[in-house]
């Protein structure tokens, strides 16, 4: 499974790119929880945050299963 990311996270230029697009999408919902008025929306941008920042840290996961 992770072999079919190699592509991704290998290629510095893409994977850099990629990176600052999940960095905007992430400052968007940091705007928004700041701006939530209701439980719902705060679990929401929360629970968004929290994915993109794991999607973020994927490069270093396949490295890691690499070797």
């Amino acid at each position: 499974m992770y072999s079919k990311l190699k592509p991704l996270v290998a290629n510095n230029r893409q994977w850099t790119h990629f990176s600052n697009y999940l960095d905007a999408l992430i400052a968007t919902h940091q705007k928004t929880l700041e701006q939530a008025k209701d439980n719902v929306e705060i679990l929401r941008a929360q629970g968004s945050i929290s994915a993109l920042r794991k999607v973020k840290r994927l490069r270093d996961e396949v490295s890691e299963l690499d070797g």
